[in-house]
């Protein structure tokens, strides 16, 4: 009952079209109802006055028949329409109320679930929700105020027939729902984390088919698959089979609630205690007004998986954010140097610290490099600089400020980034650069791409800047897509540029020409260089080696050079794989 109070209160906004939507078809069926009920009192009476040869007036009850078909078609085109209006819109409002609270736990937390996973929650889940309104609240809210109107409408005629009338949609209409839904709910719920399962490893098989291929397991993961989607329909044949068990109960209940009114009504009529027309009236009555609750039974079949979906939902928009914001935001300061003192951080469940005692000074308009080998703590220093970790012990300030008071969001648009990690849009390279400043125009463009040197190969191709990229970039190569993405950071314009493995993937030429364009285009801003490469570090103002979390040795490169054993080593290397 509390998830479903919740997902009432994030769809508040769109409760107007619920409401519509309910009023709509509470409308339609009433309408239905009347329609057969007075057909069948129309019948018997025209066949009587055929009997008896007595005159009658058909004008009124055939203009209300007319009138509830009418009523009942356009009634039901409009509440079709509108329910699913209040459907769309009201999943729209879940789907954004999920991103804003999944946008705080990134990367941090959701660095623990599968990248599938979590697109299975952000879509999956809550297209299953769906369920929530058109098959659970609305059918529930229709049943409930008709089956209150039926039922008083039958006790101005007779008591016993109401009662009769609402103990057979009670069976009907609880009874039968609520078995349904305790012999569905662990199939609902299988089949919920079954569809989630399958939908995470087929995105991320198709992601890594290139890998799958290579490695030959390509069939094992296709085996996985089909026996993933065996199971989804042994369990999709058990909830069928429930459907029809439930839909033939409530024709059994309709049926036999017909008969008793019939036979509790034929004595009434021979005492004079109800009109003989009102024996087909009261037939046809019956039988259309467990219209009212024919759809609860497969509502509650699907309650199982509709609570499963929202479970999964809110058990991660709940999550705490790796970062607690500010109540009140300081003001971003002018200086936008950047000071690390003392800095310790431990990954969760880690048995070492990835930073131990980090003191680091970038000055505004300062070049940095940090180089060492992987695992060394770079990456979890970059985190720790973009706010989106905290750090165990010891400060980050930018200038006088200190981190904890500012906002991560403001924060983050003082510093344009470049991660190992970039994603790219299935959209053109235009909409993907722009990205990072909507209102760059082709000149602003073409100067961000020219620094990174993919302009080149933008202009070869026959759609220029409108080329199509493909789902995560797939029709570049991992080059191209490096540099693209540094091309969308240069065109952020901020005083702050960080770079991770930017020249990862790129020839020797390709990397030193580009290296150059960033040192002269970084003229007047910060850089902070994190790479384990050695060429281009000529131009920076300190170099810093980093390992197992601790920086070891800092200088120029030419003091490196000259009094780093390691530093010489490594340069000494890459130049050899150089020639």
């Amino acid at each position: 009952m509390k998830l479903i109070l919740r997902l009432l209160r994030i769809v508040h906004p769109v409760m107007g079209w619920l409401l519509l939507g309910g009023l709509l078809a509470f409308v339609t069926l009433l309408a239905n109802v009347t329609l057969m009920a007075i057909s069948g009192w129309f019948i018997a009476a025209m066949a009587m006055a055929g009997v008896t040869n007595l005159a009658i007036n058909y004008f009124t009850p055939a203009a209300v028949i007319r009138s509830c078909a009418i009523l009942r078609t356009a009634g039901r085109y409009a509440e079709r329409l509108v329910t699913h209006e209040a459907t769309l819109r009201s999943l729209s409002t879940l789907r954004v109320w999920f991103y804003q609270r999944l946008e705080p736990l990134a990367p941090a937390l959701l660095d623990h679930y599968r990248s599938g996973d979590l697109l299975s929650r952000l879509r999956g889940d809550i297209d299953t929700l769906d369920h929530f309104y058109l098959r659970l609240l609305l059918p529930t809210m229709v049943a409930f105020a008709s089956t209150l109107v039926l039922v008083i409408f039958l006790a101005w005629y007779s008591p016993l027939l109401a009662l009769i009338e609402a103990a057979m949609l009670g069976l009907a209409g609880v009874v039968v729902p609520l078995v349904m839904n305790h012999l569905a709910a662990p199939t609902g719920r299988e089949i919920n984390t079954i569809n989630s399962e399958l939908r995470a490893t087929l995105v991320e098989d198709l992601q890594g088919m290139g890998e799958l291929l290579i490695d030959g397991a390509d069939q094992r993961h296709a085996e996985h698959i089909e026996q993933l989607s065996e199971n989804l329909a042994a369990a999709q044949t058990r909830i069928s089979r429930l459907n029809g068990i439930s839909q033939g109960s409530v024709v059994l209940f309709a049926n036999l609630a017909m008969w008793l009114i019939t036979l509790s009504a034929i004595p009434m009529v021979r005492t004079g205690e109800l009109p003989p027309l009102s024996l087909a009236m009261l037939a046809l009555f019956t039988l259309a007004s467990f219209e009212a609750i024919a759809p609860l039974p497969a509502a509650f079949q699907n309650l199982g998986e509709t609570l499963a979906a929202a479970r999964r939902i809110f058990t991660l928009a709940d999550a705490p954010a790796a970062v607690e914001e500010p109540a009140t935001p300081t003001v971003l300061p002018q200086d936008s140097s950047l000071v690390l003192r003392d800095l310790h951080y431990t990954y969760p469940g880690a048995g070492s610290p990835a930073l131990q005692g980090v003191n680091l000074d970038l000055p505004a308009g300062g070049r940095l490099a940090l180089i060492g080998p992987s695992g060394g703590g770079k990456t979890t220093l970059l985190q720790l600089l973009l706010k989106f970790r905290s750090p165990d012990q010891g400060s980050i300030s930018l200038g006088d400020t200190p981190y904890g008071s500012l906002s991560g969001d403001a924060l983050r648009r003082r510093i344009a980034v470049v991660t190992q990690y970039n994603h790219l849009f299935n959209a053109s390279i235009r909409e993907n650069l722009q990205l990072a400043n909507p209102e760059a125009d082709q000149s602003a463009l073409e100067r961000a791409c020219r620094v990174a040197m993919i302009h080149d190969f933008i202009s070869a191709q026959p759609a220029g800047y409108d080329t199509q990229v493909g789902e995560l970039g797939l029709r570049l190569s991992g080059g191209q897509l490096r540099r693209l993405a540094i091309a969308r950071a240069l065109l952020k314009d901020a005083p702050i540029l960080i770079l991770d493995e930017p020249t990862e993937g790129l020839d020797a030429h390709t990397e030193a020409g580009m290296m150059r364009n960033i040192l002269q285009w970084s003229e007047g801003r910060s850089l902070l260089l994190v790479t384990h490469r050695i060429r281009g570090l000529e131009g920076m103002d300190q170099i810093i080696m980093m390992r197992e979390g601790s920086l070891v040795e800092g200088g120029t490169h030419e003091g490196l050079l000259m009094g780093n054993q390691t530093y010489r080593q490594l340069y000494q290397q890459q130049q050899m794989l150089e020639l």
